[in-house]
């Protein structure tokens, strides 16, 4: 059985929209206003799971990922092209420009379940799905780059008003910049 790892970008303050300044917003890029380093790579240490796990990506995400991920060559992009790609949109109709991506249109929650039987789920990106996978009781593992940033305002990973999560720490670690903070079921 796997679990569903969800792995996000994320500033002090719990913002994780625009990390990387493509949505346009009035603080994006944040992230990389710490240099490429602090982004590059495997920093999220998702390891061999990208080896046999499966991405689950919305379509904003995905559709900025199958522009960027394709053309790289070094080893960490190698396994993000081979790893298997879910890509949950009812509005996209042909996933075809990022090697194995396949559309997931209906029974999303359904999907997942049936996916953790047999191997990882990381969700990437993505605040809708992790929203509705966590108020369906579905994320085991939370591991979040942490950045040394307050912004005041953006889209948050855990928004006022939601249920309270009571979390165990799995452990964390420098990561350049940031922080690695890893948080699982109790």
């Amino acid at each position: 059985m796997g679990s569903v790892i969800v792995v996000q970008f994320v500033t002090l303050d719990g913002v994780v929209s625009d990390p990387d300044g493509s949505g346009g917003t009035a603080h994006g890029g944040w992230a990389f206003r710490h240099g490429p380093e602090a982004v590059a790579g495997d920093k999220f240490r998702l390891g061999p799971v990208l080896d046999t796990g499966v991405l689950l990506l919305g379509r904003a995400t995905w559709q900025l990922f199958s522009r960027l991920w394709p053309t790289r060559t070094d080893p960490f992009s190698q396994q993000m092209n081979r790893i298997d790609k879910l890509v949950a949109s009812r509005t996209l109709t042909d996933v075809s420009a990022w090697h194995g991506s396949a559309l997931v249109t209906d029974d999303l929650a359904g999907r997942v379940r049936a996916e953790r039987e047999r191997r990882d789920v990381v969700v990437i990106g993505s605040t809708t799905i992790v929203h509705d996978l966590a108020d369906l009781d579905l994320v085991d593992e939370y591991r979040l780059l942490v950045f040394p940033s307050v912004l005041g305002e953006g889209e948050r990973l855990f928004p006022a008003g939601r249920p309270p999560l009571h979390l165990r720490p799995l452990g964390s670690e420098a990561a350049g910049p940031a922080v690695l903070a890893r948080y699982g079921r109790p």
